[in-house]
């Protein structure tokens, strides 16, 4: 399942060219939405035991529905294997939070566009705190790298893109806001379900309840796992017998990162991907995810890189155009796809990949964006995929997620009129349609 959580750092949580459903480990505190070209960016009091199986709940601000739904919880919870200890000291100080409800419910339609996102997620502060981040921790880092077989650099990119470096890990409650989310949120099963996995944490003895904290949506620690994930890619890297995700020691949470990414497939030497130079009259129909060429394939078309070399076999590649054809165009291969399983933005998955590469000494991005388009916002994407279904290319849905179906409809209605089918969704686009 796609984690549209919220996280603490300039993260991301997203929607994905790929629409394939995930989970992902984290994600972030400003709550930041991507699309597939950009980016969006009181209490209730303790319940105590009385007799075997029933709290007696004080409820403030009328708030009665929620200490019913935290009884009926528990009872739910004990047949998933949740003793009753855990769930009094889970519970114990968990109070209603009305803030967690408002940013699931206040999040903007506005999205923030590539270029600006890539501003900052490989910001030169960024990169110099990735830089001194890696230096400190080398040792550690080099360790992680040759268990996991995941470049040190690639591990610091994902650190630094969700909690600065562990700067900013988040200090909500996780199990309040869990149960908030639950009872109160927009997708209370889901949410639910992380909750019985933090009461299964806690359980193991991994973490003790006032510990553990994170974003408001649930996810914790350096690279931000939501529980779920952190059941079953923690890893206990310092041997002290504890997953500690949460200590101001990184080395679990950055080992749980190496081998989440090694579980779905990372290949160590293959880049994420390659910023690259299109030949004039470049067939555009031949880009996204969906046409995976050999290298030499596409280097047989005159596709080089962005200096004008040619490019090593990594494998099969596609050619992505986040901003279409007056943007950045990237050869990517499938460590691209690996980190998706992180976060299926495309935005998130150049700004992981990118900082790495910046970290580890590699070059600015090379080509111009068109910085002047301004994003549609999510009720413009939804009247795009309308208006263009209506003219006879069909999006297969108006869910205002500019999916595959989508860019290949805007191709589809480019090539009608004459213009580039790079499948770019524009305000151009949308001003033609209407």
């Amino acid at each position: 399942m796609a984690a549209l959580l919220g996280c603490v750092a300039p993260a991301v949580a997203a929607q994905s060219t790929s629409q394939r459903p995930v989970e992902r480990p984290g994600a972030v505190e400003h709550t930041t939405t991507i699309s597939t070209r950009g980016i969006t960016v009181s209490p209730r009091p303790a319940a105590r035991p009385q007799g075997d199986n029933v709290v007696e709940t004080q409820i403030q601000g009328g708030n009665a529905g929620f200490a019913r739904w935290i009884e009926g919880f528990r009872i739910r919870a004990a047949s998933k294997g949740i003793n009753r200890s855990t769930l009094d000291a889970a519970f114990r100080d968990v109070r209603y939070n009305a803030d967690v409800i408002q940013k699931d419910r206040n999040q903007s339609e506005f999205t923030k566009q590539i270029w600006d996102y890539l501003d900052s997620a490989a910001s030169d502060t960024r990169i110099e705190n990735g830089q001194a981040a890696l230096r400190d921790n080398l040792a550690l880092l080099e360790q992680i790298e040759a268990r996991y077989g995941v470049e040190k650099e690639v591990v610091v990119a994902v650190w630094g893109l969700e909690s600065a470096y562990g700067a900013f890990r988040g200090s909500t409650p996780i199990i309040g806001a869990l149960a908030t989310l639950a009872y109160d949120g927009r997708r209370g099963r889901f949410f639910e379900q992380q909750l019985i996995a933090a009461l299964q944490i806690v359980q193991s003895g991994d973490v003790a309840p006032g510990n553990m904290t994170g974003s408001w949506a649930g996810a914790m620690g350096h690279t931000q796992f939501i529980p779920t994930s952190y059941l079953s890619y923690a890893q206990d890297f310092t041997g002290d017998g504890k997953r500690d995700i949460w200590s101001d020691n990184p080395a679990d949470a950055l080992a749980s990162t190496a081998a989440y990414l090694a579980r779905f497939g990372w290949t160590k030497g293959q880049p994420w991907g390659v910023e690259v130079s299109l030949p004039s009259g470049f067939d555009y129909a031949q880009s996204g995810e969906r046409i995976k060429k050999p290298v030499s394939d596409w280097m047989a078309m005159g596709i080089r890189d962005a200096a004008g070399r040619e490019i090593p076999e990594h494998g099969a590649a596609s050619i992505l155009l986040p901003a279409g054809a007056q943007g950045a165009a990237f050869m990517i291969f499938q460590n691209f796809h690996v980190i998706e399983r992180y976060n299926t933005a495309d935005a998130y998955v150049i700004g992981v990949g990118h900082l790495s590469d910046r970290i580890g000494g590699g070059p600015a991005i090379r080509a111009s964006w068109p910085r002047s388009d301004r994003p549609l916002r999510f009720s413009e994407k939804k009247e795009l995929q309308e208006r263009l279904t209506s003219a006879g290319f069909d999006t297969d849905g108006l869910d205002g997620i500019i999916g595959p179906n989508t860019i290949a409809a805007i191709r589809s209605y480019q090539s009608s009129i004459g213009l580039i089918p790079d499948g770019y969704a524009s305000m151009d686009i949308l001003r033609r349609l209407r």
